[in-house]
């Protein structure tokens, strides 16, 4: 196995930057931010690409840059309304960090975006990966980025057979592909890397026989394409039963905000309880149970059940003091999809259930 720490040859490393913008020419992946040098969009797209697809990122992008065209607008949105258009993208700790670094560029540096990497890295919810591409994107600085696409083009090229997913090993990566970098043009040659990595080094089928890699990569001519990049096993899920009640009153439904440190901070539920429960009807005219929906967290695994109950127009005014309506608002029935976000299980729910809309 090569040692990733050693200097590259230089042959090696001219070899590896004209195959990859010469592919990058003949295979060209439209995207509204390339080419673009507004910091601000760099910056959004950017924060929405994280742990998202380009295909899922995409119509998201063009939601916010048409509702928040510069960096003053997104500051002065209502966080409820920020997360209502980020609502099904999930990972919603992005949308609060997204609106908090926009605030603090409109209010704290009079909506002048930073430019330089140790500025851009100081911004809530910006890692070394992001920092590196708006850099490099927007500023033309010589920042090599490294996301999952690009530590499998290096892990295959190089031969690298360590796991990847540790510290020792990223800062080798990270050296590995500043070395690389094409500092006359690093934009082009980021993007180019992740391109490759999305489309062409993909995890599974990779297009080996049309690689233009082939002649020196060492997971090819090992025939180790398929076992690279190595990765430690994946974390345990926790498991977690969530009971929603459903509470239907004089065409009003119940809902409250999450707060707190748990998931889903700032988007709203109905009344919950977790674990096993038996549900009181509250004199109720009805309760219907749904089936289980699923969520998939990065750490935990949601199945939510949802009891719709409807209470009588009469219902007493003691069933309202009961410690599930604690926190709770009234919203009209109408208007629950429109106006507040949910936790894709939730809004899974909701579209797969009429009768909540009537």
């Amino acid at each position: 196995m090569p040692d990733i720490t050693a200097p590259i040859d230089e042959s090696l490393v001219a070899f590896f930057r004209k195959n990859l913008l010469d592919w990058s020419a003949r295979n060209p992946r439209p995207m509204p931010w390339k080419g673009e040098r507004d910091p601000y969009k760099i910056w959004l797209s950017e924060i929405i690409l994280q742990q998202t697809r380009v295909e899922q990122g995409l119509p998201y992008y063009q939601k916010f840059v048409a509702k928040y065209p510069n960096v003053h607008q997104l500051a002065d949105a209502p966080e409820d309304e920020v997360l209502k258009l980020w609502e099904g993208l999930g990972y919603y700790t992005r949308a609060r960090n997204l609106h908090a670094a926009a605030k603090h560029i409109a209010y704290e540096l009079e909506g002048t975006f930073p430019n330089n990497y140790e500025s851009i890295r100081g911004l809530k919810g910006v890692g070394p990966y992001t920092a590196s591409a708006i850099a490099s994107f927007a500023f033309g600085l010589p920042h090599a980025v490294l996301d999952g696409n690009v530590y499998r083009v290096l892990a295959r090229f190089f031969g690298v057979e360590t796991l990847i997913d540790t510290p020792a090993a990223q800062k080798h990566f990270a050296a590995l592909a500043q070395n690389l970098l094409n500092s006359s043009d690093p934009a082009a040659h980021n993007q180019a890397m992740m391109d490759f990595g999305a489309t062409f080094c993909t995890p599974q089928q990779a297009r080996c026989p049309d690689c233009p890699f082939q002649s020196e990569c060492c997971a090819f001519l090992m025939g180790k394409v398929a076992e690279l990049p190595l990765k430690s096993k994946g974390l345990v899920k926790k498991k977690r039963a969530f009971y929603y009640l459903v509470l239907r009153h004089q065409g009003d439904i119940f809902v409250r905000k999450r707060t707190g440190k748990d998931i889903w901070r700032g988007l709203w539920e109905f009344p919950q309880l977790e674990g096993p429960i038996q549900v009181s009807p509250f004199g109720a005219e009805a309760v219907r149970e749904s089936e289980p929906f699923r969520q998939l967290l990065t750490h935990q695994a949601v199945t939510a059940v949802f009891f719709e109950i409807d209470l009588p127009d009469d219902a007493p005014e003691e069933i309202f003091k009961n410690p599930l309506f604690q926190d709770c608002e009234r919203i009209a029935q109408k208007m629950l999809k429109k106006n507040i976000a949910f936790p894709k299980v939730i809004d899974c729910f909701l579209q797969n259930n009429v009768l909540t809309l009537n």
